[in-house]
């Protein structure tokens, strides 16, 4: 077939961004190109995500849109990733404009299936289950890669959809990532992210020994000459050890920012959620990083509205948030995710209630956030600049270590290097300053 133009829009996580990007790679290394617009590509690729009800309801809206676009012109439409495992035939039944659908297990080979859909006769329209196998590069060449170190998840939290669509935990070599590293670090690569459901679950057999997730923290960081920072998501908190933080403290290239999910402030709720500790041992462990690590950054998810949710689990999420100081928290509230536990039990918190505890815990973050923010003015922190702004086209956005979103004025050619910023102001969440 003759090369043709392909575009991506991606759903979801990091991993699907990482499994995304090392797409894209494999389409250019095959002769392909990236279209400027989805109006001009031979090829559209969705990479789906079905964690939360609303990526899904976005998804279906797009397939709609796409349906309508293929009787105005004609191209190729793939749907890959998490939803694609789990809605495969009721996506053929409702839209069966699709050309190939992909699950999560095979996406390394979606170039190849991709290229027969373009034959006169195509062979196949759904890929088969197939094992994980991991992409060999993430990154081309940008200041920033994700480098992913395991797949899938053992815990089955009651409400979580990702074991089902991503299944068991599976650990990359050492050599693999050690590999992916090297080529990253030989190049303009600033910053990489260790990526995983669950990355202190990693562990893998290399010859006698049973390498875990510390030791290859340890020694990634001591391999790398010109990567800078190194940063790791995500940890699940009865899983983040002390031998974790005193790796974090004794080797600099590794960010002072942790994003530790803790769900839930209710004991209660943390059962029912099956998340294996208490908000006790939780914020133990919050103590101990913070004693530990000078300025960390802590950031995590929350939770509202699970099934059997009262308003004093919510009193205790929000002293939970006044407690942990957390610098940031993605915030959202439970829609239930067919095939989970939770699911058996309904949905018995209404809507508005949902969204009236959701909203105050926002505005209790924000003003925890605000808080933290303010306390920055008048540091000088080292920001790594990655685009324009586009408010303000004289202005660079950035991130610090501890992942504060930094505003201030560059230009283009600093895009992708590290800058000292004096901290002078703040705007909502953002941080406001000028390069010295």
């Amino acid at each position: 077939m003759n090369k043709k133009e392909f575009w991506i829009e991606t759903y979801g996580c990091q991993m699907n961004d990482a499994e995304s990007e090392a797409l894209k790679i494999t389409l250019k290394a095959r002769g392909w190109r990236e279209a400027l617009t989805p109006d001009s590509a031979d090829a559209v690729i969705l990479n789906t995500c079905s964690v939360r009800q609303t990526a899904e309801n976005r998804l279906w809206g797009r397939l709609g849109f796409y349906k309508h676009a293929k009787k105005e012109r004609e191209f190729k439409l793939t749907v890959i990733g998490c939803m694609a495992e789990r809605l495969k035939d009721k996506m053929f039944s409702r839209v069966p404009e699709i050309d190939l659908i992909a699950g999560s297990f095979q996406k390394t080979r979606i170039a190849d299936y991709l290229e027969k859909t373009f034959s006169a006769d195509p062979e196949i329209k759904l890929i088969g289950q197939e094992e994980y196998e991991f992409f060999t590069r993430h990154s081309n060449n940008d200041f920033k890669a994700f480098v992913p170190i395991m797949h899938g998840c053992n815990n089955f939290c009651t409400y979580c959809i990702v074991p089902y669509v991503r299944g068991r935990e599976i650990s990359r070599s050492f050599k693999d990532i050690y590999n992916e590293i090297d080529s990253l670090d030989s190049g303009n690569v600033k910053e990489i992210t260790l990526l995983g459901q669950n990355v202190n679950s990693y562990t893998i057999q290399a010859g006698s020994r049973n390498m875990d997730f510390p030791a290859l923290l340890e020694s990634v960081a001591k391999r790398v000459t010109n990567i800078e920072w190194i940063r790791f998501l995500t940890s699940h908190p009865k899983d983040l050890s002390d031998r974790v933080i005193g790796i974090i403290k004794d080797n600099p290239v590794l960010c002072n920012h942790i994003h530790l999910p803790v769900q839930h402030g209710s004991n209660k709720i943390l059962k029912l959620m099956k998340r294996n500790y208490t908000r006790e041992s939780y914020l133990k462990l919050a103590e101990r990083i913070r004693k530990n690590l000078d300025n960390v950054s802590l950031t995590t998810d929350i939770l509202i509205g699970f099934p059997g949710e009262t308003e004093e689990d919510v009193k205790y999420t929000m002293d939970l948030i006044k407690e942990a100081e957390y610098e940031d928290a993605f915030t959202y509230y439970y829609n239930p995710r067919e095939g989970t536990k939770a699911y058996e039990w309904g949905d018995p918190v209404p809507q508005d209630t949902k969204i009236e505890r959701l909203n105050r815990i926002i505005e209790l973050q924000r003003s925890v956030t605000r808080k933290k923010r303010l306390n920055k003015i008048g540091r000088t922190m080292k920001v790594l600049a990655e685009k324009r702004s586009k408010k303000n086209k004289l202005e660079l956005l950035g991130r610090t270590e501890f992942d504060d979103m930094v505003v201030f004025p560059g230009s283009a050619d600093s895009i992708g290097k590290f800058i000292n910023v004096r901290i002078e102001d703040i705007s909502g969440d953002t941080l406001r300053g000028k390069e010295l």
